[in-house]
């Protein structure tokens, strides 16, 4: 068939064209399933990050950004007994609160703080220690946001001890959900037993 004619160039135009069509295709499958990805790992993160950045393609890209930068972060679940401690000393700490509210929002920031350290996150700035965390723990992000934000208030002193108590059950929801031990053949009893109690400030 000669490569000039007619029918040879509709039938190469046609193929070309529908290659196009397919690539385009494939690509934009692929883009809607790590769209339906982003959303399902970053839950209402996602929709915050969209509206903050205001250009959905912009706001995929960081979150994915995110995902990049946290898998080559070394995390670590930690010791059973490192985990205890870490419970008994929110325990501790808790049960402060009447007396010292304001210091007690203090020491949860503080402690937080040094599981994030022991699980292997950096400590960067505050937005990019939230960015970090909402990885793995999109559901406690916005709870770990809203303590820092009462924290902030009651260095302006305008703060309650209801304010307070309510940042110190945000961090209390944080860091349970960071507090991941070590998984062992009794991990999940090790894991239930650690967990904070609930006495002193209740949610």
């Amino acid at each position: 068939m000669n490569a000039n004619d007619p029918q040879t160039l509709i039938i190469g135009a046609v193929l070309v064209v529908a290659v196009a069509i397919a690539i385009f295709l494939i690509a934009r499958e692929r883009k809607k399933a790590q769209s339906r990805h982003l959303r399902q790992r970053f839950g209402p993160e996602y929709n915050r990050v969209v509206n903050t950045v205001g250009d959905r393609e912009k706001a995929e890209a960081e979150l994915t950004a995110r995902e990049k930068r946290v898998e080559r972060l070394q995390l670590v679940a930690l010791p059973a007994a490192e985990a205890s401690r870490f419970a008994q000393e929110w325990e501790v700490l808790q049960s402060r609160f009447v007396d010292n509210p304001t210091g007690v929002v203090g020491e949860a920031d503080r402690l937080v703080r040094e599981l994030m350290l022991k699980r292997g996150y950096p400590m960067g700035d505050f937005e990019r220690r939230a960015a970090d965390i909402s990885v793995d723990h999109p559901g406690v992000v916005e709870n770990y946001r809203a303590a820092q934000a009462i924290a902030a208030s009651d260095l302006r002193g305008q703060a309650n001890t209801e304010d307070l108590r309510k940042a110190v059950v945000h961090y209390r929801a944080l860091f349970e959900d960071l507090l991941e031990v070590r998984r062992t053949p009794n991990a999940e009893t090790t894991r239930v037993a650690t967990k904070p109690k609930r006495e002193a400030v209740q949610s």
